[in-house]
């Protein structure tokens, strides 16, 4: 048996079992029946060349002339039909009507010249003259002909599809099967005398598994995927290769095939892992840039997450990352929140980017279509596009409500794609969208699961900052407990000593004393200084609603340092404010109070000496960071001084209800500052060190941009 024909029996039967898979995968479409039939026919025009040559029967070269003019016929009406004719029309206006589909379209015109020439083909190839070569040769420019108008057609309609991943498969196929048709054709030339190599038989085989693999899914063929795996594949199997041939032709002097054999598996067990990813990176970086990018966007995002316990620096994060991945027009995050408000739980907006997150709030009852799809994992608008177009073909009103409802809801949302954030028990606490408005599917279904993993460590961080927010809750229950001895201490000392004054009138009632005065003294002083810990702790407890209107910060600061002027007649004190600051929703006399208490904390710290600076300025920051809050930027105040600085272990307890390193102090000064920031929707940060000094930084969201921002007043 020579080359050819153990070459044709091989190929005749990979293209069968090709055929198969594709008909055992699922539900079989129009497009999945036309290229089993195309297969089918390769397959037996291979199987019966191989027939051909053991016998050398005419009846066998006969039948390889049939199914060569079969072969273009299968072949234009499979390559027509990858691609649809005419666009789907998914949601009319009264709904009542079917959208028009491909099946709608009038045939193609290719397909009614490939019928009118294969009747005459066909009488030539069953005719006496079959066997001359006038007959074989126009047979082949018959073949050769329909094939390039079909994959001429292919090329056609994936130019004018508008979406970019269309028309980068549709593109990948037309180059492989111009490269499988030509080798074919030159193999096809052996039926007219022409003996070459069966290579174009291989290259046959290698097309038909590309476009098995594209059939798969309705968004044709993920190119990234498939074509990454060819070229994987073909590196470690040079690879593999060489290392065999290493042992076999080298090591093999020791005459034992079998040893060398067990030594050449073992060296490729040890090299296949490290060899597969470094193959997979360089493949991917040369010929899949942009997947390699958004791939390496997510996973530098799932890395910078490992560590995040707070859900809004989460938001940050994330959000600024999809925007700089240039992959991502918009995104949205939406996280659960628990409200007794229509007696369910509702996802709320935490932060977006571009046209995302339209809805600000889902509540359950009215999302419970969208919430129960997100329960089988990620999805895209094209997938439930899909599903209302069969839903409507196949004339099923429920599925197709359903997936309307589900087409609109997205919609709303200004999604393509829809990823599940869901708990390790299988809680949905969150969704993650997003949408690249450049193109219609932006997203393949391999994108789509780096978005579900990224969803997945979203999840991660959300369990995480639960149960920190438990740990937190433990804490401050221990600090109640402290603040309640910390007033019973407070309390108690005061109380013993208006007791002791009182029980020494008392004694001394109706006798003239010249100590009365001293002990009516010591009462009113330690009423004063009982007053004020129940002050304290009132403010603390107390969360007061910061004024609506924006306030200049600028003039907030220079009034404060205008009262504190006589307390700090020998401490430095220097203030710098900035231009053109924006203003900051807070009150003016809550911010005037922190201002106060870290004036003179710093002042106190330095034992009356050093110096103090006070500066304000503007801090811009990135669309995503600080979600919704600090859209405009952010308003900063420093106050900064030369004393001995915090030592880390006083650093971490600073804002501590009732601690304190003062002798007279009460321990709520800071607490009750970082209260007030806090509820005006900024934050306190500390920076210090022995030895160096101390930086107190109030932040504060900008109420308006910077270049609207009114000027100081002065």
């Amino acid at each position: 048996m020579d080359l050819r024909t153990r070459t044709a029996l091989f190929c005749a039967a990979l293209a069968l079992a090709i055929a198969a898979s594709v008909l055992l995968r699922g539900r079989v479409r129009q497009v999945h029946l036309l290229f089993a039939a195309f297969t089918v026919d390769v397959g037996l025009w291979y199987l019966t060349q191989a027939l051909f040559g053991f016998s050398k029967s005419m009846a066998w070269e006969r039948a390889t002339g049939l199914l060569a003019v079969l072969m273009p016929q299968l072949a234009v009406r499979l390559f027509l039909s990858i691609v649809p004719r005419r666009p789907v029309v998914l949601v009319t206006e009264s709904g009542s009507l079917p959208p028009p589909t491909a099946r709608d379209a009038p045939p193609h015109p290719l397909v009614r010249i490939a019928t009118l020439l294969a009747i005459p083909m066909t009488a030539l190839v069953l005719s006496p003259y079959h066997r001359h070569e006038w007959v074989r040769a126009l047979l082949f420019v018959y073949v050769a002909g329909l094939t390039g108008a079909a994959l001429l057609g292919l090329d056609a309609a994936g130019r004018a599809s508008d979406s970019r991943a269309v028309r980068a498969r549709v593109r990948f196929l037309v180059v492989v099967g111009a490269f499988a048709a030509t080798f074919s054709l030159a193999d096809f030339l052996w039926w007219v005398g022409a003996r070459l190599p069966p290579v174009g038989a291989v290259l046959s085989i290698v097309f038909l598994f590309a476009l098995a693999q594209s059939l798969q899914s309705a968004r044709l063929l993920d190119l990234y995927d498939l074509v990454g795996r060819l070229l994987v594949a073909t590196a470690l199997s040079f690879c593999i290769a060489a290392i065999f041939w290493v042992f076999v032709t080298v090591v093999g002097r020791f005459n034992t095939m079998y040893l060398n054999a067990v030594l050449a598996s073992i060296a490729v067990l040890i090299l296949f892992n490290p060899l597969q990813a470094l193959v997979e990176e360089r493949t991917h970086q040369l010929f899949f840039r942009e997947r390699h990018d958004l791939e390496r966007a997510v996973n530098d995002l799932r890395r910078r997450l490992a560590h995040v316990l707070d859900t809004r620096e989460m938001v940050e994060i994330v959000l600024a990352g999809l925007e700089q991945s240039r992959r991502v027009t918009s995104a949205a995050i939406y996280l659960r929140n628990p409200t007794a408000e229509a007696g369910g739980e509702a996802l709320l907006l935490e932060g977006q980017i571009g046209a995302a997150g339209r809805a600000l709030r889902l509540e359950e009852p009215e999302n419970r279509v969208l919430l129960d799809r997100l329960g089988r994992g990620a999805f895209s608008l094209e997938e439930v596009e899909r599903e209302l177009s069969d839903a409507l073909d196949a004339d099923d009103s429920t599925v197709a409500a359903s997936a309307r409802e589900l087409h609109g809801r997205l919609g709303d949302l200004g999604a393509g794609l829809a990823s599940p954030i869901r708990a390790d028990d299988g809680e949905l606490v969150g969704i993650l969208v997003v949408q690249d408005d450049r193109v219609r599917d932006a997203f393949s279904p391999e994108e789509q699961q780096l978005f579900e993993r990224l969803a997945a460590q979203l999840a991660m961080v959300v369990e995480n900052s639960r149960a920190y927010a438990r740990v937190k809750e433990r804490d401050r229950l221990a600090a109640l407990g402290a603040m309640a001895a910390g007033i019973a201490h407070e309390i108690k000392n005061p109380l013993g000593a208006i007791k002791g004054a009182a029980q020494l009138l008392e004694n001394n009632e109706g006798e003239a004393s010249g100590a009365d005065p001293e002990f009516v003294g010591i009462i009113l002083e330690e009423v004063d200084r009982l007053d004020r810990v129940v002050s304290s702790i009132l403010d603390y407890a107390r969360q007061r609603s910061p004024e609506v209107e924006p306030m200049d910060v600028n003039g907030a600061v220079r009034r404060t340092m205008q009262i504190l002027s006589p307390t700090y007649e020998d401490t430095d004190v220097t203030v710098a404010l900035a231009e053109d600051l924006p203003p900051a929703r807070i009150d003016p006399e809550q911010l005037r109070q922190v201002l106060m208490n870290l004036v003179s904390n710093a002042v106190q710290a330095m034992g009356g000496r050093g110096r103090v600076s006070v500066v304000t300025s503007f801090r811009p920051v990135a669309r995503a960071t600080w979600a919704a809050n600090a859209e405009h930027g952010l308003v900063e105040v420093r106050v900064a001084d030369t004393g001995p600085g915090i030592a880390s272990n006083i650093l971490k307890n600073l804002f501590v209800p009732f601690f304190t390193t003062k002798a007279a102090g009460t321990g709520l000064g800071l607490a009750i500052s970082q209260r007030i920031v806090q509820n005006a929707g900024g934050t306190i940060e500390v920076n210090s060190a022995p030895g160096v000094g101390t930086t107190f930084t109030i932040l504060l969201p900008a109420a308006v941009t910077k270049s609207s921002a009114p000027a100081a007043a002065e």
